[in-house]
């Protein structure tokens, strides 16, 4: 993945309610657990008529650092965009991620290359761009294209918030 700067670009992102379900525990290499908790939010999402791609995005928001967190403690949150209004219940909650600059790293990976995806960002890229982290969530954002079937490669964003050095 060296060389490979053009993949990222610093933009400026707004606010966004996203309604989200949560895991937490061990999650690294689970294809099975990431399909499960999507379809979960997309059952609870599509009679409520939020699902309205590609205007809806669909991330995953990383709230640990697993080279600092146990495993058993590691959260993660699957996530729609939502209007602000939109009232969630049962494991469905809603939370805010606060606007500002995002590099937006952009991949098509394998389930098995997301971690050296990350690892990229934050140990290659990051390091020479002027920029170091800012405390707001770093988060996975997949564009839709428009297909629904599964592939070997996932187009993936991703963003991590930056401030200047």
């Amino acid at each position: 993945m060296e060389n490979e700067e053009h993949l990222v670009e610093v933009k400026e992102l707004s606010e966004m309610t996203v309604a989200y379900i949560r895991y937490t525990g061990p999650y690294k290499g689970n294809a099975q657990l990431f399909e499960e908790l999507s379809n979960e939010l997309f059952k609870w999402a599509g009679p409520r008529d939020l699902l309205n791609f590609p205007k809806t995005w669909f991330l995953i928001i990383y709230h640990d650092d697993p080279d600092i967190t146990g495993e058993e403690k590691l959260r993660l949150s699957v996530c729609i965009t939502v209007p602000e209004e939109t009232e969630v219940d049962g494991k469905i909650g809603k939370m805010v991620i606060p606007a500002g600059k995002y590099a937006m790293a952009k991949f098509e990976l394998k389930a098995d290359e997301y971690e050296g995806a990350w690892n990229w960002v934050y140990g290659s890229w990051l390091p020479k761009s002027g920029y170091v982290p800012d405390k707001r969530p770093a988060f996975e954002l997949y564009p839709f294209d428009g297909e629904s079937k599964p592939k070997e490669k996932n187009r993936v964003d991703i963003c991590i918030p930056v401030k200047p050095m």
